[in-house]
């Protein structure tokens, strides 16, 4: 059995477990997911970075670690909590366990703790800074470390994730019975993607509908961006509060109404914030594949992927803006989606590329390659 650990929150609550993974300390925003599965995908996910992850489902890890599905080039969390890590993998396709991946990636879990208690106490007390280490080190000593912790309102994250260096993109989905939708006129669009912390499934699936891909880190100016003559441009998700991101929220400014725009979550509230809007943290966040969301233009209801900790304040938008609100969630009625009239720029408060439903807001990639078809023949 492995050492004796601790999880201690920056309130003095602590849960004790045991280690596996990297055997190592970590701390962060205690955060909860609500998925049954996608473990692999979570770790993957640079949206999490300085995030300590705890799992509501009981077991994770049985199927165990396939490289190929992995989002990003490393795992960005600061650490994983489980009821149980499973000690076998069974999927065909796995190369590793979540044991042995964790510990060659440097990444702390603790498993044994009561997950239940967690995350009511986070449901009721809001997210909070903790960490985990040795039960020798006391509570009173872990308690010090997790309030010393930053706070994640204020946190400018998206570049401790971003590439480097502007890079091409061209894998499409994995062939599972989806095909690839060229431009109707046989050219490619060409779509420049910023990078926030971009998940490659959003990669793949621009992709998959037939776009030609760059990626660009989060600070590449908008004048340059322009200069690559994209048919269109994709603000990624990525982790923190946008707010301290100005330099994002500066450059989509500066291309609204020059090129259509996409955003997914980050990049949704990016948008929302180049149209003078308002953000706020959320109490305990968004982050699970089971989120409704009402489509507002169609009264349709998506099942969705989240993975968020702020939201927009909706009535904060100025008039002279001409935001349209186009979708809402059905939890708790936050803001979900936009569009801009007359600036061809849409974004939702969620994953599309996720497919959790699992194809139900797969469309929204279809429209924008309609929006750039038609941003197209009108600026001939």
């Amino acid at each position: 059995m492995s050492p004796l650990a601790l999880l201690v929150l920056e309130d003095g609550r602590a849960f004790s477990g045991h280690r596996f993974g990297s055997l190592t300390d970590a701390g962060g925003e205690v955060v909860f997911n609500t998925a049954m599965s996608g473990y692999q995908e979570i770790l993957g996910d640079p949206s999490y970075a300085g995030q300590v992850v705890t799992m509501t489902y009981p077991m994770m890890g049985n199927y165990g670690i396939a490289p190929e599905d992995f989002e990003s080039r490393r795992v960005f969390l600061s650490a994983l909590v489980v009821k149980e890590a499973s000690g076998i993998a069974s999927n065909w396709r796995h190369t590793r366990t979540l044991d042995s991946f964790l510990e060659a990636e440097g990444v702390p879990g603790i498993a044994g703790i009561d997950t239940r208690a967690l995350v009511r106490h986070l449901r009721s007390r809001g997210t909070m800074r903790g960490v985990i280490g040795d039960a020798a080190q006391g509570v009173e000593a872990l308690v010090l470390r997790a309030r010393g912790l930053p706070d994640m309102t204020g946190s400018d994250l998206a570049r401790t994730v971003t590439a480097r260096e502007p890079y091409g993109w061209d894998e499409a989905s994995p062939a599972l019975g989806r095909v690839a939708h060229p431009a109707p006129n046989g050219r490619q669009h060409h779509v420049v993607v910023y990078d926030f912390g971009v998940k490659r499934n959003i990669l793949r699936r621009l992709v998959d509908v037939g776009c030609r891909v760059t990626v660009v880190p989060a600070d590449h100016p908008a004048a340059d961006v322009l200069a690559l003559e994209p048919d269109g441009v994709m603000l990624s998700n990525g982790p923190g509060d946008p707010e301290p991101v100005r330099y994002g929220i500066d450059n989509v400014r500066a291309l609204l109404g020059r090129v259509p725009i996409f955003g997914i979550c980050l990049g949704h509230q990016l948008l929302c914030l180049a149209a003078g809007a308002r953000s706020y943290k959320l109490k305990f966040g968004h982050r699970g594949a089971n989120h409704p969301v009402k489509d507002l233009t169609t009264g349709r209801v998506e099942i969705t992927s989240q993975n968020h900790g702020f939201a927009i304040d909706p009535e904060s938008f100025p008039a002279e803006a001409g935001v349209q609100v186009t979708h809402v969630n059905l939890n708790d009625h936050t803001l979900a989606g936009i569009q801009l009239e007359g600036a061809s720029a849409f974004s939702v408060q969620y994953h599309p590329e996720a497919a959790p439903g699992p194809r139900d807001a797969s469309h929204l990639f279809e429209r924008f390659v309609r929006a750039m078809d038609a941003w197209r023949s009108q600026h001939a």
